[in-house]
C-alpha cells in the first residue's frame, strides 16, 4: 500500500513514523516548507518526498494532516487529482467547514473526515513521535457520505496505529470538541499571557512554578499558526463555549471580592462533579 502523507508536522509526521514501519506499507511526503521536507527525511518519517500531484495520483491513501484552513483550500485539489479508487483522509481537528466544502463534489465518497484525539503542545516534524495514537480515540464525521470500502480502508489505517474509530456528524464533533479541546486552549493562552503581564521577573516563574501551573498552561507553547486556524473555523461553538467560562471566570471573581468562602466553595464543590465523567 502506498500512503501519502501531506504536512509533516507533529500529526502528520507521527503517521508517517508509524505507518512507515509497518509492512508492505511506502510512505510519500508532501509539504510546503522545504525545511520540513529536509527533517522528515532525516527523521527517515517518510520513505520518499514528491510534490503533491506527483504523491496524491501515486497513493492508494492520502492523508492531508496540515492546518484547517489549509485543509479547505487542499482537499477539493486533492480530490480532482486522486485515482477512482484512492481515499482521501483528512485529520484536521475541526470538521463541518472541511465537509461543506466538499459536500457537492464529485469524488465525495472517495473522502473521509476524521479526527484522531492525539497531539502534544509541540510541532513540526523533530515533534514526531512513535505510538503517539495507541489507545486514543479516533472520530469520523458523515461516514454515511462515504463510499463502504474508503470507511473500511481508513478505519483499518486508524486501527493500525492503535486509534479506536467513532462516529458523529460534523457539527457535533465541532460543539464538542469546542468545549473539550479547544476552550482548553485558549484557557492556557490566557494564563499564560496573565502571568507574563503580570509577574515580570522569569526567574521567579521558572522556580515558583509547580505541576498545577506546568499543566494547565503547557498548551500555552502549542504552534499558534495550527490554532489560530482552529479558533476561527470553530469560532460558532467557541464563541459559546467562552461564553460559559466567562460566566464561571465571573462568579469566582465576584465570590473572592466579596470574601464569600461558601459561594466559591460551592462553584469548586460543584466543579469536583468532572472525576465522574473523566473516571469512568
Amino acid at each position: 500500500m502506498i500512503i501519502t502523507v501531506i504536512g509533516l508536522g507533529l500529526i502528520g509526521g507521527s503517521m508517517a513514523l508509524e505507518l512507515k514501519s509497518q509492512l508492505c506499507v511506502h510512505v510519500i511526503g508532501v509539504d510546503a516548507k522545504i525545511e520540513h521536507q529536509k527533517q522528515a527525511l532525516d527523521r527517515s518519517l517518510v520513505s520518499e518526498i514528491a510534490d503533491l500531484n506527483e504523491g496524491v495520483q501515486k497513493a492508494d491513501v492520502v492523508i492531508i494532516a496540515t492546518p484547517v484552513d489549509s485543509i479547505e483550500q487542499l482537499l477539493p485539489q486533492v480530490l480532482d487529482i486522486a485515482n477512482e479508487h484512492t481515499v482521501v483522509i483528512d485529520v484536521g481537528s475541526t470538521k463541518s467547514g472541511i465537509c461543506t466544502k466538499v459536500k457537492s463534489h464529485k469524488n465525495r465518497a472517495r473522502y473521509i473526515a476524521a479526527h484522531p484525539l492525539a497531539g502534544t503542545e509541540f510541532s513540526g516534524p523533530q515533534a514526531a513521535i512513535k505510538d503517539l495514537f495507541k489507545g486514543k480515540k479516533n472520530i469520523i464525521c458523515e461516514h454515511e457520505l462515504s463510499a463502504p470500502d474508503a470507511v473500511d480502508t481508513a478505519t483499518q489505517v486508524f486501527n493500525s496505529m492503535g486509534l479506536t474509530t467513532y462516529y458523529m456528524g460534523s457539527k457535533e464533533h465541532d460543539r464538542h470538541l469546542a468545549y473539550v479541546s479547544h476552550l482548553s486552549h485558549v484557557t492556557s493562552f490566557t494564563l499564560g499571557l496573565t502571568v507574563l503581564n503580570i509577574e515580570k521577573d522569569e526567574k521567579q516563574i521558572f522556580n515558583l512554578a509547580s505541576t498545577g501551573f506546568e499543566s494547565t498552561a503547557r498548551l500555552a507553547k502549542s504552534n499558534p499558526e495550527t490554532w489560530a486556524a482552529i479558533f476561527d473555523k470553530n469560532n460558532e461553538f467557541l464563541v459559546e463555549a467562552l461564553d460559559s467560562y466567562i460566566g464561571y471566570l465571573q462568579k469566582f471573581r465576584l465570590g473572592i471580592v466579596q470574601r464569600k468562602t461558601s459561594e466559591t466553595k460551592a462553584l469548586m464543590t460543584e466543579a469536583n462533579d468532572i472525576k465522574r465523567i473523566l473516571q469512568r
